[in-house]
């Protein structure tokens, strides 16, 4: 490091993103839990079209998808705060609310706990009760804003929306963010308790499930005042975060939900094809309502399995940290074709 570093960030830990760069090109990518399909024709359609006006500055409140999702789940458009995929909506929230603290499950999304040393917020790691997230052990958090993953990564598991609502009810004083990136693929979205309780925050991303992760557009939805916090944040440090392609990328995406509804329905039908033919090879297999799955041989070692794939120029997410989870891999869903080689793969190599 330089010499002209603050020493604050001199032990700065990265968010982990081996596996994205130049290097994984021919390889199956079953590691970053992209959407195996292309965006929607109407999107690349819309996203070419919008470049024609470049040279102009892009809408800074994205109004368009904001009127579009506000008419989706029954809110104000001004309860709509979009962000540079949903980790900037995220690093908003852990810059601006958590002032007395955060807490968050010890084993979910590791981009918290990245942003919570970023930002010196003092964070409790609360632990999971058999790979689940347990409502009871959020009763104590003392007014630190609490954020959940639903469902949870790398575990794939999803609360019922009434545990969610307990963990609100039970902390008043404390915001709740709910991280739905994944809620698509069988979860029950809390959206509907924004409107009942003025202590929570949902946020989304069109990543997962819209087939945009390279376009970087998330968004948060929450009661009017919290979302006003939050824009004003947003609008002193990156007012014009979204650039018009993306806008308009997104804005198309969510007008060709017939599009997204297909490529879901065909990536929970291969991951539950996938976990059955992955129990039958000796694997336990967590109850996934993502677009991935969590797996762990019970003879072989979740290193020694990542190892054998990569061979193949399969990649998959293997975690060394922590050690409850280093024998499981999280395989993202690719189309039928990559899950049949990849089992394929497997089966030959596990004797």
């Amino acid at each position: 490091m330089s010499r002209f570093l603050h020493s604050k960030y001199e032990s700065l830990t990265p968010y982990d993103t081996s596996g994205e760069v130049e290097s994984m090109k021919g390889f199956i990518r079953l590691n970053t839990n992209e959407s195996p399909f292309p965006p929607s024709p109407k999107v690349l359609a819309a996203s070419y079209e919008s470049s024609r006006g470049l040279n102009y500055y892009c809408d800074p409140e994205c109004s368009q998808l904001a009127e579009k999702i506000s008419s989706m789940f029954g809110l104000k458009p001004s309860q709509i705060v979009f962000g540079n995929g949903s980790d900037e909506i995220l690093n908003f929230l852990f810059m601006g609310f958590c002032e007395k603290g955060a807490a968050f499950p010890s084993i979910t999304y590791s981009f918290y706990k990245i942003l919570a040393k970023f930002h010196d917020v003092d964070y409790i790691p609360v632990p999971l009760k058999k790979l689940k997230v347990d409502p009871s052990y959020y009763r104590n958090v003392k007014g630190r804003t609490i954020f959940i993953a639903n469902p949870n990564s790398p575990t794939g598991i999803a609360m019922p929306l009434s545990e969610i609502e307990e963990i609100i009810t039970s902390n008043p004083e404390s915001l709740v963010v709910v991280d739905e990136a994944y809620v698509d693929f069988g979860a029950e979205s809390a959206v509907k308790l924004i409107q009942e309780y003025g202590n929570v925050a949902v946020v989304r991303t069109f990543s997962k499930s819209r087939s945009l992760a390279g376009a970087r557009l998330g968004w948060c939805m929450a009661c009017e005042e919290l979302s006003q916090d939050i824009r004003n944040i947003k609008n002193t440090l990156t007012p014009y975060n979204i650039n018009a392609m993306t806008q308009a990328a997104g804005l198309a995406a969510l007008e060709d939900e017939e599009y997204t509804r297909k490529n879901i329905d065909i990536i929970r039908m291969v991951r539950d094809n996938t976990r059955t033919r992955l129990q039958e090879m000796g694997f336990e297999v967590t109850e996934s309502s993502t677009n991935f799955l969590f797996a762990k041989h019970k003879d072989i070692s979740g290193e020694e399995i990542f190892n054998a794939l990569k061979k193949y120029k399969i990649m998959v997410r293997h975690f060394t940290n922590p050690s409850a989870i280093s024998d499981y891999n999280r395989i993202t869903i690719g189309t039928p074709e990559q899950m049949q080689i990849f089992l394929e793969v497997l089966k030959g190599d596990i004797k």
